[in-house]
Formats: structure tokens, sequence, C-alpha cells
């Protein structure tokens, strides 16, 4: 489940095997203008009552930082870490909710590096009062970037390529992209990209002739092919900065998911990056997944990676 103070995604499914789950129902319930005894009532209604739950913070409910690994034994990290980024996150650090993981797999590096996961604990009292509207129990809670690692992760045991690093570009909403890059099953990478109101709707995909849309209307240069191709040079320059951070670990594939528009952003990417972007497709590893209105699906999707977490902590 995921609820962001507006809506609450959520995804009910059996696993079949280490990577396939069944999917037995999936939606989206809206607050709008309901009070919040109303919406906890239609919670309520959901018929989830005693379900083991997973939750997944969106990016905008959390910071995800990368720091230096301090040189502490591996239960100070924590506390070391939030000494460290004090002056880096948007509230006072005793007002978060802090967690840690390491960048990379265990491949040597000159210096160790951390992601420091940071969420208000305003947050996370609301998605917990949320499960409790559920009458659901929450045994963990999650972020976006580490689902989508999951379901990164996963595609490559399938194709046999988990030692090659390979990106995802998943536009999260209609207004940013997360970009992540993983090895090993592991997480080396994760930017967030601003898009700006509407992209999702913009005219940067092919046109009826089959070119970019973006290249046929430059005779009236404007706001869309400008972050259209805002959008390209950001992607470039992670791209870039890979190559030249993990110079011996080559990018084995690029894929994006963009909901029903995922073909046309795959074939554009492709011809604005030059190189083959193929789509993030997981429909074989989540049968059922099908569905409901575009808008819904794109909400949930992300969860399908929660699906597949092993780890068994908490943020």
């Amino acid at each position: 489940m995921a609820w962001d103070g507006r809506a609450l995604a959520y995804v009910q499914a059996q696993q079949e095997s280490p990577d396939v789950f069944r999917v037995e129902r999936f939606g989206v319930e809206r607050r709008g203008d309901d009070s919040a005894e109303d919406f906890a009532k239609r919670l309520a209604a959901l018929g989830l009552k005693g379900r083991g739950a997973r939750a997944m913070l969106r990016p905008p409910q959390y910071q995800m930082l990368q720091i230096d690994a301090p040189p502490v034994p591996p239960e100070e990290l924590r506390t070391a870490a939030r000494w460290q980024i004090r002056e880096m996150v948007s509230v006072h650090v005793d007002d978060l909710t802090l967690d840690v993981l390491k960048v990379g797999d265990d491949r040597a590096r000159t210096t160790a590096s951390l992601f420091v996961v940071a969420a208000a604990n305003a947050e996370i009292r609301s998605v917990m009062q949320t499960a409790q509207a559920l009458r659901c129990e929450v045994r963990v809670i999650d972020i976006q970037d580490l689902a989508q690692r999951n379901l990164q992760s996963a595609l490559a045991r399938r194709l046999g390529v988990t030692d090659r690093a390979y990106a995802a570009i998943v536009m999260t909403d209609d207004r940013q992209a997360l970009l992540t890059i993983c090895a090993n099953d592991e997480l080396f990478y994760s930017r967030r990209i601003d898009l700006g109101e509407g992209f999702m709707q913009a005219a940067w995909g092919a046109g009826a002739d089959g070119t970019a849309g973006v290249e046929l209307s430059l005779a009236e240069p404007g706001h869309e092919e400008d972050r259209a191709q805002r959008l390209v040079v950001e992607i470039q320059r992670s791209l870039d900065l890979w190559d030249r951070t993990w110079p011996t670990l080559v990018l084995d594939r690029i894929t994006v998911q963009a909901g029903v528009r995922t073909q046309e952003m795959a074939r554009w990417l492709g011809q604005q990056l030059g190189q083959a972007v193929l789509p993030l497709d997981v429909s074989a590893m989540f049968p059922g997944f099908e569905g409901g209105t575009d808008a819904d699906r794109q909400l949930c999707w992300p969860l399908l990676g929660v699906l597949l977490r092993s780890e068994q902590r908490k943020l």
C-alpha cells in the first residue's frame, strides 16, 4: 500500500514462485472531499482487515541522500549519519526517521558511500494511521527507489544478467521521473528528475508520421520542447556520471516505464540518446495486474516492487 495524503493505492497478491506474484486485486481510493471519518469508513469497507501489509513511501514523502560512509561500527551508522546530514535535510533531524544502506555491492572503491533515507515522522504516522483505518498490520515501510530496484533486479535474474549494470527510468507521476541504476541486486545510483506539471500529456513522443513529436514543432520553439530536451540532457548527464564513477561496470541496458506511453517513450528516448531503450515490462511476473484505469495502474505499478522485497527490516 501507499498513502500520500490524497490517495491510497493498494495491491493484493499471492506469491507463486520467488519472482512471480499473482495479483488478486488492486485499486486506488482517493479521499477527495471526504472527512477523515467518512474516508476511514471507505477504507474499512475494502475488506483488508487482518491482512499483513507492506507500505511504500513515494518520492515526495522522503529524501534520498548520499554521503561518505562514516568510519564507525555498523551498529552506529544511523547515529553517525543523522549527525552528518543535519544540514542537508529540510526539517530538524529530531523530526525524522532515518535508515541507511550501502551504495552498490561489495566491489572495492576508494571511498565507501551510503544512501540515507530521511522521512518526516509525520509521514510515517500518517501511513500507520491509514493502515489502522484499513485494519491491517504494516510489517515494513519501504521506499519507491528500492521497490524499483527490486523490479529491475528480478528482470535481470530472469534474463541472466545480474552481474551487469542496468538503468530504469520510471515516470513516478505527471511531474517527476525516478532514474535508478542497479547491478548484482543492489542499488548503485538514484536520481529524481523534475519534469514539470503536465509532462505526460505533452507532445514529446512519436508524431503521426513516426518522427519525434518534439522535432515536428521546432519551427515554433517553446516550453514543451525545452522540457523534453531537458529530460534528455539530465538523463545523459547521469549516464556520463555513471561511466566516470563505475568505469568497470558497463551499462548493459536502459529501460523505461511511462504507463500507457511506455512504448512511445522508449522509442523517443532511444532516438534522443542514440542507444537502445527498452520498455520496463514486468507483466510476466505479475499475472492478473490488468484492467483498471491508466491512472490507477500507474499509481499501483511501483507497489509491485514492494511485493518482491526480501529484507525484513523497517525504515
